[in-house]
């Protein structure tokens, strides 16, 4: 092993590890980058939008609430699924 002038460590190749460092490679990196988790309140306050939305398209006449609501629901979970995959 070479030693660095800077800090006289030896180095070590990529993708090595020593005790103290296990599961510091790749798979560790990729398991740190998450999804943010959405909160109950927060899809509540997503699905309460769309579905507000929906009914201002329609310029708030006709149309059914629960059934505004309920397609809102599909399509946040949707859209969260997918984010969460």
């Amino acid at each position: 092993m070479s030693m660095t002038p800077s800090t006289a460590r030896p180095k070590r190749a990529r993708g090595s590890s020593t005790e103290g460092e296990r599961g510091s490679g790749p798979a560790r990196r990729a398991a740190s980058i998450r999804t943010p988790t959405v909160t109950a309140e927060q899809r509540h306050a997503m699905i309460a939008e769309t579905a507000y939305r929906r009914a201002e398209q329609r310029g708030f006449t006709g149309g059914d609430p629960l059934a505004d609501w309920l397609q809102s629901e599909r399509e946040v979970d949707a859209l969260l699924s997918r984010a969460a995959n």
